[in-house]
């Protein structure tokens, strides 16, 4: 494709390297506090949308009230930022990348799942926000991905039609959220294989960081 007028980055497991972190603290609620009979591969395959959508999908609707999620959630992410905030950095290559969109005169978003609690963790440690032009959480949309609701909220705060967009993101549903934007995407293998994105014809290529060769093509150096 040509170059992009805007990129989109997805935050967790796309910008930071924290997915497997984000398991295991949701497989420690849901299955050992919450008594789920799900194995770790089965809370991985839940991992996507709102937290109000995984638990509806997990347990039913009414099962807990917003209020009950929204508290046990919390718990959770504090329990996750304690444990990640030692290991919190940019993916490899991504600072340089990002400077390079900046040469670039490309605009920057951020269209995360993520409650704003968590995107001010990473924005703010890492001093980056000012680097995006949009930046859209879960309290934002009302629906979460693979709704293309994020993506295409994030392209209207930037100006840019969705055909001139690039998704950057590590998840299959993330994935099709973009193909439903009308966006083209590069997946990044942080947590999930290149197999799981197979019926998905929107990705450009398969990336393990941003080192990658391949994104002087959409980007020039």
């Amino acid at each position: 494709m040509n170059t992009p007028q805007a990129i989109i980055f997805d935050l967790n497991g796309t910008m930071i390297d924290d997915m497997q972190f984000h398991l295991e603290e949701w497989y420690n609620v849901i299955v050992n506090h919450l008594g789920a009979n799900l194995t770790l591969q089965q809370v991985k395959a839940q991992m996507y949308g709102s937290n109000f959508e995984l638990f509806e999908r997990v347990f039913g609707k009414g099962r807990y009230t917003p209020e009950e999620i929204e508290a046990i959630a919390m718990m959770k992410e504090r329990q996750y930022q304690e444990r990640f905030r030692p290991h919190l950095r940019l993916i490899e290559g991504l600072p340089l990348f990002l400077d390079r969109i900046a040469r670039n005169q490309v605009k920057l978003g951020i269209a995360s799942a993520a409650p704003p609690f968590n995107i001010d963790f990473v924005l703010d440690a890492l001093d980056i926000r000012k680097q995006f032009g949009a930046v859209v959480s879960a309290a934002d949309v009302k629906k979460s991905k693979p709704d293309p609701e994020p993506f295409l909220k994030a392209a209207q705060q930037l100006g840019v039609a969705p055909e001139h967009c690039l998704v950057f993101e590590d998840a299959p549903k993330g994935i099709e959220a973009a193909l439903r934007a009308g966006m083209k995407a590069v997946a990044i293998t942080t947590i999930h294989t290149a197999a799981e994105f197979s019926q998905y014809p929107d990705v450009l290529f398969f990336i393990k960081d941003y080192t990658d060769p391949r994104l002087s093509t959409l980007i020039p150096e």
